[in-house]
């Protein structure tokens, strides 16, 4: 079960700041697409994320879109935001992931993925050894795979306590339980 659980989550990827990642010793986000920069097979970005592309860009964050779509779906939504990427990536399997880090020169507890799914992004994020943040789906897909899976994780992620970023605010986590948070930490260790 620990294999589908993400390291932190938030309601969007536009919530995760550049000082929460270097709080974590992350310097690159390995970035979904669908449900995560734009809805399911759409070509508009989630509103903002142009915005919070520059602003991680200014802050030294490397981007790279990871995804198992085919390259005729990722390029033209890459090209418009200025994003390098990587289709067929046959997520949850870890090649892509180890694949995208190599890529980016960097080891891989330098490096997150950023999705919307715990059968797939989280899972294969957490194969590969990199640190995991989910996001909430943009909008809810139709298709029967996507509603059976969409069941599942709710049930497994209300089972679970799942830590976001940390608030400006007082510096506490959202959501966090301590024990969580403490299995998140020995974690991070391990991936050293």
């Amino acid at each position: 079960m620990a294999l589908l659980l993400p390291d932190y989550r938030v309601r969007r990827v536009t919530d995760i700041k550049p000082a929460f990642l270097r709080e974590l010793g992350v310097g690159a986000l390995l970035l979904d697409v669908d449900n995560t920069l734009s809805t399911h097979g759409g070509q508009t970005p989630l509103k903002g994320l142009a915005e919070w592309i520059r602003s991680m860009r200014e802050q030294g964050i490397l981007l790279l879109i990871v995804s198992n779509a085919r390259k005729r779906r990722v390029e033209p939504f890459a090209g418009r935001l200025g994003l390098d990427f990587q289709a067929l990536s046959l997520k949850p399997l870890p090649f892509g992931y180890l694949r995208a880090v190599r890529r980016l020169g960097l080891k891989r507890r330098q490096a997150a993925i950023v999705g919307d799914q715990l059968f797939t992004d989280a899972l294969g994020g957490n194969l590969a050894g990199v640190t995991t943040i989910l996001v909430e789906p943009i909008l809810a897909e139709k298709g029967r795979s996507f509603v059976l899976r969409r069941k599942w994780e709710k049930r497994i992620l209300s089972r679970h306590t799942i830590p976001g970023p940390r608030l400006a605010a007082g510096n506490k986590q959202a959501g966090a339980s301590r024990p969580r948070a403490a299995q998140v930490q020995r974690r991070k260790e391990e991936k050293k």
